[in-house]
C-alpha cells in the first residue's frame, strides 16, 4: 500500500531546519546580581492601552539573607484577582525557587492557578476549561537555572543596557506547562519627566520564542505571542517605570505603570 504524502516539501524542509537550529538559537544564562533586592512596598496601576483603569495593584518585597519574596497583586474593578508570589535567591545570580500565580474572577475566561517549584521541576496547573470543568495538570520539567517566572520586573533592572541581547527561560501555562525562551533586546533610551525633573528610560522589547516545531507552526499560523515592552529608569539606581504586554498566556495587551495612593478624604 502506498501512503500519500500529506506534508508539502517546503514545509517539511522548514520543520527539519527548525529542529536543527533551535538548540543553538535559544541559549540562555542566569542574570548576575548588580543591585541587591530588599525591602520594598510600591503601588501599581493596570490599564488598557487607551488609559482605562482596570485594576489597582501592590508589590511587596522582603528579604532574609539572600532569599527574597515578592508578592504582586492586582485587584480588578469587577472583583477579579491576579496574584503572583515569587521566592528567589540572589547569591551572585538571580535564581527562582518557586512561583505561585492565581487568576480568579470574571476578567479571566479560564481561571487558573499555577505553581512552579524550581527546586524539583514540578509544575502544577489548576484551570477551568471551556465547559466550566476544573482540570489539574501536574508535570515534572527539567528546569534550567535561568527560569524567570515572576522575576521579570526584578531582572530588567539588572540587565546591562549595553548587552545587545539577553535570553532567559520561562514556564508558560497554555494550560499545559511548556518551557519557552524570552529574548530581551534593548531599543535605546527614551526621555521621561516628572514635573521639571528630566530622566531617561531604557526601552526593552521582550520576545517569546516557543521553539521547536510548535514554535514554527505558531509562526506560520501567525499565532506567535505578542512582544512585551518594558521601560526601566537608567542611572545608578535603575527602577521599573512601565510595561506593556500580556499579563498571562493569551491575555490582552495591558499597561502596568507606577501609581501613588490617594490621601484619605
Amino acid at each position: 500500500m502506498r501512503f500519500r504524502n500529506t506534508v508539502s516539501k517546503p514545509l517539511f524542509v522548514l520543520l527539519v531546519f527548525a529542529l536543527w537550529i533551535q538548540p543553538k538559537a535559544l541559549l540562555s544564562e542566569q542574570i548576575r546580581v548588580r543591585y541587591i533586592e530588599g525591602l520594598t512596598h510600591g503601588f501599581l496601576a493596570l490599564r488598557t492601552l487607551d488609559g482605562k483603569l482596570l485594576a489597582s495593584g501592590e508589590l511587596a518585597q522582603a528579604a532574609q539573607g539572600d532569599r527574597v519574596k515578592d508578592d504582586l497583586i492586582f485587584h480588578f474593578n469587577d472583583g477579579s484577582i491576579y496574584q503572583d508570589t515569587t521566592t528567589f535567591s540572589q547569591r551572585g545570580s538571580f535564581r527562582l525557587l518557586s512561583d505561585h500565580v492565581v487568576l480568579r474572577g470574571p476578567t479571566f475566561k479560564h481561571p487558573m492557578e499555577t505553581l512552579v517549584d524550581a527546586s524539583t521541576g514540578q509544575v502544577t496547573v489548576h484551570y477551568t476549561d471551556d465547559k466550566g470543568k476544573t482540570e489539574v495538570l501536574s508535570q515534572r520539567i527539567g528546569l534550567p537555572s535561568d527560569v524567570a517566572n515572576g522575576l521579570m520586573l526584578t531582572l530588567m533592572k539588572d540587565i546591562q543596557p549595553s548587552t545587545p541581547q539577553t535570553t532567559v527561560s520561562m514556564v508558560a501555562a497554555m494550560p499545559k506547562p511548556r518551557l519557552v525562551k524570552l529574548v530581551i533586546v534593548p531599543q535605546g533610551e527614551e526621555p521621561l519627566s516628572h514635573g521639571t525633573i528630566k530622566h531617561k528610560a531604557m526601552h526593552y522589547v521582550v520576545k517569546v520564542e516557543i521553539g521547536g516545531v510548535t514554535g514554527l507552526l505558531a509562526s506560520l499560523a501567525r499565532k506567535k505571542p505578542p512582544d512585551t515592552h518594558v521601560w526601566v529608569l537608567g542611572g545608578d539606581t535603575p527602577s521599573f517605570v512601565k510595561m506593556e504586554g500580556p499579563l498571562y498566556s493569551d491575555g490582552p495587551i495591558w499597561r502596568i505603570e507606577l501609581a501613588a495612593p490617594a490621601a484619605f478624604p
